[in-house]
């Protein structure tokens, strides 16, 4: 027995048979594995490809993506296994982030994204010998970004110009002195500086190169250098204008001043953040030189008071003074930004304190009226985009706005109350009217406020000529100094001794502060508006919009 054993196991013979049959199965096997492998392969092509379109027809139209993706699958002859996820969200492309962190999902109010994810399968040949299994299931996920946003701004526009008054204002706020003219001031109200040529000339005074917008924009900057940058990109685009004179003698100005100002409270780009320095969108992106102007004026003056006496020049108003103090925007905002649905403008609270002497008559020498009005930040949301495709001229813009609360009295405020911006004041009655034996006093408080945004529609030829629109706010039905007048309780006491509202007094001291009623209206107003906020009212400007369409980013 162990002889033959032997010999079985040296026997050599049908070796080629035994090998050739082994060889034959892992061939049968490699072919049935490449055929079921290329199947798959070849459907998770097609599933891809079909997810990809779904994803970019539904981040198109992100309030139907669900109708928009169900037509995607159909015209594809797609064979889902499972209904469609769709997810809406906020993609922002941001280099620094990982890809997967890059998209957020949100509601679909706030959405510039969608993700969607479809499942199919595909049917295995030799899976069943190979992996116990006859089919594959294959899981397919596209996200698509809409590239539709705007440039908008917030503030408000001088309905006159009064040069004098300006340069007060402007002067104080820079921490300098200037001497303008209404002409000059009207140049610049009538140009525009393109954000990006003034970002890059900003990045040229800095000496900054080979970094994002974005990066360029979180420090701050000299006021100094901020004008001079303005200059720079108003000369590159319009050479010798009157703008750029005007622009010269506030950069002459502003030489040698140290104050700076945080550069993201200024301008946001948005979406081009990430673009760098040198670099510029296909389309344009300006706004009036002037807001631009009042708007680092604002930044530059920081938390701190302008106190001035006015040249009014208005008649029957003796004498005025003023108190301003502008606080700052609400934290990482602008009021000029260029975004997406759900972006926002801000302006900044603030407070102004006019005291002007009026001139009497019928015995009573003058009237002193000090008039405190208090505004709130307003704000405006880029709501929608309605992208008009092919012809681009049937786009439109829609944005929200909310004026901000206008809080007013006539009454005694005293610095402290003024300069307590985290509480509103609650003043006394104000001495309108001192004389020997004669005391007038008065106290009068008028609260405009709007709690809802009111939408507002820009068409595309409002767009391209940057007009302006107007919000008021709900309870704005007249001037704000007539309706102080009509809430003002006076109070007349002679010789220390109150008798009542003598009806004498009292009918002189209201036609002296009625025939006044509009010179104070449009001097309340000049000096509102010179710092970019309205009485009981926002402006608002739609720069641009771009409409690209979606493209797929993951």
């Amino acid at each position: 027995m162990p002889n033959k054993m032997r010999a079985f196991v040296a026997d050599r013979g049908g070796n080629i048979a035994i090998m050739s049959a082994l060889i034959v199965t892992l061939i049968v096997g490699a072919a049935a594995f490449g055929v079921d492998l290329g199947n798959v392969l070849a459907d998770r092509r097609k599933a891809q490809s079909t997810t990809d379109i779904a994803a970019l027809v539904a981040a198109a139209d992100i309030p139907d993506a669900a109708d928009a993706v169900a037509a995607a699958v159909a015209d594809n002859n797609f064979n889902a296994t499972a209904p469609a996820d769709i997810v809406p969200g906020v993609y922002v492309a941001d280099p620094s982030l990982p890809p997967a962190q890059r998209f957020t999902p949100s509601s679909v109010a706030t959405a510039n994204a969608v993700q969607v994810t479809l499942q199919t399968t595909t049917p295995l040949f030799f899976g069943r010998v190979l992996i116990g299994r006859d089919s594959f299931d294959i899981q397919t996920v596209a996200t698509a970004a809409a590239t539709a946003f705007a440039s908008f701004a917030i503030g408000s526009q001088l309905a006159s110009v009064n040069g004098g008054l300006l340069n007060q204002i402007l002067g104080q706020m820079l921490g300098t002195s200037l001497s303008l003219s209404a002409m000059d001031y009207q140049s610049l109200i009538g140009a525009d500086v393109d954000l990006f040529g003034f970002m890059n000339a900003l990045a040229a005074q800095l000496n900054v190169n080979g970094v994002s917008y974005t990066s360029l924009l979180s420090g701050s900057a000299n006021i100094g250098t901020v004008i001079n940058a303005m200059l720079d990109s108003e000369q590159a685009e319009s050479g010798a204008s009157a703008a750029v004179a005007a622009l010269t003698q506030i950069a002459a100005a502003v030489n040698g001043a140290t104050t700076t100002i945080p550069l993201g409270s200024l301008v946001n780009p948005g979406p081009y953040g990430t673009m760098m320095i040198g670099q510029t969108p296909s389309s344009t992106v300006s706004v009036s030189t002037f807001n631009l102007l009042t708007a680092a004026a604002g930044l530059a003056n920081g938390d701190n008071q302008v106190a001035a006496s006015l040249s009014a020049g208005l008649p029957g108003i003796v004498s005025a003074s003023m108190l301003l103090a502008i606080g700052q925007p609400p934290v990482g905002t602008s009021w000029v930004t260029v975004g997406p649905v759900g972006a926002s403008v801000y302006t900044a609270q603030t407070r102004l304190l006019l005291t002007a002497q009026l001139q009497g008559t019928d015995g009573i020498s003058s009237v002193t009226v000090p008039i405190y009005v208090n505004v709130a930040s307003g704000s405006a949301t880029l709501n929608a985009v309605q992208c008009g495709y092919p012809d681009i001229s049937t786009s439109s813009v829609t944005l929200g706005v909310t004026p901000g609360v206008v809080d007013s009295w006539i009454g005694n405020v005293s610095a402290a109350d003024f300069n307590n911006l985290t509480q509103a004041p609650q003043p006394g009655p104000a001495t309108l009217v001192s004389a020997p034996g004669l005391s007038v006093t008065g106290l009068a408080h008028v609260a405009m406020d709007n709690t809802s945004p009111t939408p507002v529609s820009f068409s595309y030829g409002e767009i391209e000529a940057q007009t302006a629109q107007t919000v008021s706010t709900t309870d704005y039905t007249s001037s704000l100094v007539s309706q102080l007048l009509g809430s003002l309780t006076l109070d007349v006491s002679v010789a220390g001794l109150g008798i009542g509202l003598p009806s004498t007094v009292t009918q002189t001291v209201g036609d002296i502060l009625a025939a006044e009623t509009t010179p104070l209206d449009q001097l309340l107003a000049s000096i509102l508006a010179t710092v970019g906020v309205g009485i009981g009212q926002a402006d608002v400007w739609v720069t641009g919009v771009r409409c690209d369409g979606a493209v797929l980013v993951n």
